[in-house]
């Protein structure tokens, strides 16, 4: 029976009863929350403003239906299965949102935007569900807009209806753009200065800016989840972390926390995390598996548990195969916590790959809070998969480093040194850690008074590792801030300067007697991100000039002469009008340029001045533009010491003798720790007919870390794209049999790696899940970070 458009919307009425329904959307709720009621994604972020269904200024053409509940937003709600009916609004921002239902009877509508065609959105849902997020773009100028959705009479194979509904439109406002120059002043409403000032390093001030290549910065794409971690899996794909928030990706009918995001469409895809990964820490394992550790419960304040079905992150290690296809479909976060995580909680803590493979676990809090201090401080050490390091049988080990750095010792700064040990920085002090026997190196303290970890952030990196000088390591610390870390929060002022400081050292005999070299940035900078390019230059973008990292909890060897290796020479068209705060990142991608993006210095996703931010920056380099060499075959792995051919095309002016091959990590980028940023020269000789390059692999796991890495060509100073690698034998890391005296072992899963099996070992006899889910709800601890 064919009915007419009058009168579909009482069969909708009548049929209601029998859809399926769900609770709380994962079913699960932790001991002390509140009574779970059916999770909806509707939210007004602080600055946005919505407008319900029968809004004046939302305008309908064609017939609907009204419908009535204290379940829609406004009570009201509109329907049609009427096709071409349509619905128009104008506002006046920067984003829009469309809130409606999703069940079987709903079909396809197409959304226009300022009167072009943006998207198709199938409505269908295999489960009832209300006040969903249909569709979203936060990526519109500044202005007026007007969206048009419009039933299409279309709908799925599995659809039993073409309903089309509104419930709410929620607009993000936005403000005028503005454009911050290189020597802007600062606000006084925030806590630091917005700014994404990239600078070089190995580039001459004094090069007149006429005639000089450009470096060029667009936006172009959204993140879907805020950008709070972030690290490249493939080719095609950066996976992105955030913690557990109102973001505007979905998945299952609540919002999502983690995201594959496409390099080359810009494409996002939701994953299912389970825990709340908020300032977690991840790594690549030997055998190309990612883990991201650590996190903290939802923040009971200001959303629920139970609202969100959350799972205690601290103790959490999520698990995303290797998956390097452009396809990511079938690639997803696994997490078990009554089968695998880590021996004692952890949230800001650091995870570094080692030179077996394996995974150091560092520092950290024992849960939420601002200031590290005496009662959450986690002053150990552990490794996954476990270790019996010093009698540890695979448990914690103290760290009296770690002790000793209280209070601003979060986020510890952290790179595995060529010969086996690790560099550890933490507030102002440093040391060199030699974990196979579990002892401490201190280095002499950081110059100036300056600290360089969370809240007093800066940056770092292991400069280019070369066999020229049998791979000597240097480090330079930019940033941070001399602010008095036993400062109570109501004494530190927002407008308190951030260090212009770089600190480099030597890590020899020599250069550590010699001590820090200091030498000064163009400015100073809070919450910088340091990123290695292929040609050994470096790019410091992102943060702020006053301040310190946090949610506003406080009021109102040199080679060359040293200033001269920063510039910005070349950057006039290489500023942004994006703010990129706290909770910003950036990364090298396999294509040359830097990905950036990220900020969100709030507890919930918020639009106001320096919101939650997923826009999506791009950096090129000069290099860009000029002819590349390009690499046309090369091997999935090399062995340590192994000679490989890759397949090369050079420019036709690129000089025999100005070759290098630049095997880097990309690293696991969040809250400007890069721990595992590196870049290593190998051994290459090219062929007489300038189309084989034979390169020969790192000498040991020490140098390079058994895992994934990424190998560019630089001819005359011009990179190609880099093309993906497997270093080492792809095996998983090794388990140390001592410590499974006090871990269960059963076979949980099989990852790919290069065909071989790696097998995990979990369920710590001697700790428990989610030791302190306890502390959640106390008041005192829930102005997490």
């Amino acid at each position: 029976m064919i009915f007419p458009c009058s009168r579909s919307l009482f069969l909708l009425g009548l049929f209601a009863g029998s859809l399926a329904r769900e609770s709380a959307w994962n079913g699960h709720t932790p001991a002390g929350s509140r009574t779970p009621t059916a999770f909806t994604p509707y939210y007004v972020a602080p600055g946005a403003k919505s407008y319900d269904s029968s809004s004046p200024f939302v305008h309908y053409s064609g017939k609907w239906t009204d419908s009535y509940s204290s379940s829609y937003v406004g009570n009201s709600l509109k329907s049609t299965t009427c096709a071409k009916a349509s619905v128009s609004f104008t506002f006046t921002g920067t984003g829009i949102e469309w809130f409606g239902n999703t069940d079987k009877r709903h079909g396809i509508a197409h959304v226009f935007v300022d009167g072009h065609f943006v998207d198709k959105v199938d409505v269908y849902g295999s489960v009832a569900r209300k006040q969903q997020r249909i569709f979203w773009n936060f990526g519109l100028p500044y202005g007026k807009h007007t969206i048009k959705i419009v039933n299409s009479g279309d709908r799925n194979r599995r659809a039993t209806g073409t309903v089309l509904d509104l419930d709410a439109f929620v607009v993000t406002k936005g403000s005028e753009p503005t454009v911050y120059p290189l020597d802007h002043g600062r606000p006084k409403s925030v806590n630091t200065i917005p700014s994404s000032r990239p600078m070089g390093q190995n580039l001459v001030e004094s090069v007149p800016t006429q005639n000089v290549p450009q470096w060029t910065l667009s936006q172009q794409g959204t993140t879907g989840v805020h950008a709070m971690q972030l690290a490249i899996i493939s080719p095609s794909h950066a996976l992105i972390m955030d913690k557990v928030e109102h973001n505007p990706l979905t998945i299952d009918g609540h919002p999502a926390w983690g995201a594959l995001y496409n390099l080359n469409t810009h494409a996002v895809k939701p994953l299912h995390v389970q825990s709340n990964s908020f300032c977690a820490g991840g790594t690549f394992l030997g055998n190309g598996t990612m883990i991201n550790v650590g996190g903290n419960p939802v923040v009971q304040d200001n959303t629920a548990a139970a609202d969100f079905g959350d799972v205690d992150g601290l103790q959490a290690v999520r698990i995303l195969e290797p998956c390097d296809a452009e396809d990511v479909d079938g690639c997803d976060i696994y997490e078990n916590h009554d089968r695998i995580r880590i021996a004692s909680p952890r949230w800001y803590n650091t995870v570094l790959r080692i030179s077996d493979g394996s995974a150091m676990i560092i520092g950290g809090a024992k849960k939420g809070g601002w200031m590290n201090n005496d009662t959450t401080n986690n002053p150990t050490i552990e490794y996954f998969p476990p270790k019996n390091i010093a009698g540890s049988n695979g448990m914690a080990i103290d760290s009296p480093f770690l002790k000793d750095t209280l209070n601003s010792n979060l986020f510890p700064i952290a790179f595995s040194l060529p010969d086996g040990k690790v560099f550890v920085a933490a507030n102002r002090d440093a040391m060199i850690y030699d974990w196979q026997s579990n002892t401490e190196r201190r280095l002499p303290q950081i110059p100036n008074g300056v600290r360089v970890t969370y809240p007093m952030t800066g940056t770092a990196l292991l400069l280019p590792l070369s066999p020229d000088n049998n791979y000597t390591p240097e480090i330079m610390l930019c940033g941070g801030s001399s602010v008095d870390d036993t400062k109570p929060s109501w004494e530190i002022s927002s407008q308190d300067a951030a260090s212009s400081h770089c600190s480099r050292m030597v890590l020899n005999d020599d250069g550590i007697n010699a001590g820090w070299q200091v030498e000064q940035m163009p400015e100073a900078r809070i919450m910088p991100d340091a990123v290695l390019l292929p040609t050994g230059d470096i790019v410091v973008i992102n943060g702020g000039s006053t301040g310190i990292s946090g949610y506003g909890n406080v009021r109102d060897q040199s080679r060359t002469a040293r200033r001269q290796r920063w510039s910005r020479t070349g950057m006039d068209n290489a500023q942004s009008s994006i703010p990129r705060l706290y909770h910003s990142v950036a990364t090298l991608t396999p294509n040359g340029d830097v990905m950036i993006a990220g900020s969100n210095p709030n507890l919930d996703r918020s639009e106001v001045k320096y919101g939650t931010e997923y826009r999506v920056e791009w950096l090129k380099p000069p290099y860009m533009g000029a002819e590349r060499p390009v690499i046309s075959n090369a091997p999935a792995k090399m062995d340590f010491g192994e000679s490989i051919q890759l397949q090369v095309k050079l420019p036709a002016s690129a000089s025999q003798g100005n070759i290098k091959v630049s095997l880097m990590d990309l690293g696991y980028v969040t809250h400007a720790v890069h721990a595992n940023s590196r870049l290593v020269y190998l051994v290459a000789s090219l062929s007489d007919d300038k189309q084989t390059l034979t390169v020969t692999g790192p000498p040991s796991g020490n140098v390079y870390p058994p895992g994934p890495g990424w190998i560019y060509i630089v001819a005359d100073g011009v990179p190609s794209v880099g093309v993906k690698i497997l270093v080492g034998n792809g095996q998983s890391p090794p388990v140390d049999d001592g410590a499974l005296e006090k871990w269960v072992r059963f076979l949980l899963e099989y990852y790919w790696a290069q065909r071989l099996m790696v097998v995990l070992y979990s369920l710590l006899k001697n700790s428990d899940v989610d030791q302190y889910e306890e502390s959640k709800g106390k008041k005192e601890d829930d102005g997490s970070e």
